[in-house]
């Protein structure tokens, strides 16, 4: 059983000095440290933490009327994992706004991976979800939700995408980018070379694209890239990879990034009978 919550009185309080000021946190960064809000994503950072891949848990913050209701989810942590508790005033306080979920935790990953390392990990047959330019943080986590349900082993980031462990992306992931394999670094050219050198077959997504998504053709390693928001994979990228577009009704420029993903993710898994 984990040791009963801790109160905390006052929002200077300097135990929970990592929670305090959480949006402009999210602005100026946390030097490797993260935040996870609300239940779901607190039980995918339990099962990270007892995974014990370089993601875990320093500390958990909890509105008062919530404690009762994590109990199950608090039990999974190590006890050494300090627990807060604090009123609806003193919680909004430290966080700087209205949190009304009321369950936070801060937490650290270590040991990342690099992108040679964790591509040289794959099985022979792997799915890979690559992205180049993802600037949105909602899209990014929609995109980690994506590969996570349809079984990619590895989301792969050029230097130019946004952090996936922004507050906001991990919450969008339902918690799937403390679980997924991933790697945020180099050019988009590396990253294709890299992908290339493990012998992937590399597909763009594009409006564009020549071969239609119902036609990629099984193959034990797959990468699907897709490019940022609005203007898509650059043409010199385009122009290196094959393409394949989602058929859709004429009148419409192209879909979301993250809904893009998630039908191309799902047609890939089923052709290579990875769901």
């Amino acid at each position: 059983m984990h040791p009963a919550p801790v109160r905390i009185e006052t929002p200077d309080d300097p135990r929970i000095a990592g929670f305090v000021s959480i949006r402009e946190r999210d602005l100026t960064g946390r030097h490797g440290r993260f935040i996870a809000e609300g239940t779901v994503v607190l039980r995918m950072l339990a099962a990270a933490h007892r995974a014990g891949q370089g993601i875990g848990a320093e500390a958990i913050l909890l509105l008062e009327s919530r404690v009762e209701g994590v109990s199950a989810i608090l039990a999974d942590f190590p006890a050494h994992i300090p627990v807060y508790v604090a009123s609806a005033a003193v919680f909004d306080a430290i966080a700087g706004f209205n949190m009304h979920r009321g369950v936070l935790a801060l937490g650290k990953r270590d040991h990342a991976p690099d992108m040679e390392a964790l591509l040289g990990g794959l099985p022979e047959k792997s799915l890979v979800l690559a992205a180049c330019g993802i600037s949105n943080h909602d899209n990014m986590g929609s995109m980690f939700r994506n590969a996570a349900a349809f079984g990619a082993d590895a989301v792969l980031m050029d230097e130019t995408s946004c952090d996936p462990m922004y507050r906001k992306a991990i919450r969008v992931s339902v918690g799937s980018v403390l679980t997924m394999p991933f790697a945020r670094e180099g050019s988009v050219a590396a990253l294709i070379e890299r992908l290339q050198r493990e012998e992937f077959s590399i597909w763009g997504l594009s409006p564009r694209g020549e071969t239609d998504l119902c036609d990629i053709p099984a193959c034990p390693r797959t990468a699907l890239l897709m490019g940022t928001e609005g203007e898509g994979l650059p043409a010199s990228v385009l122009a290196s990879i094959r393409t394949a577009c989602i058929r859709q009704r004429p009148g419409l420029d192209s879909l979301n990034v993250a809904t893009a993903t998630g039908i191309a993710l799902h047609q890939v898994a089923m052709i290579n009978g990875l769901i």
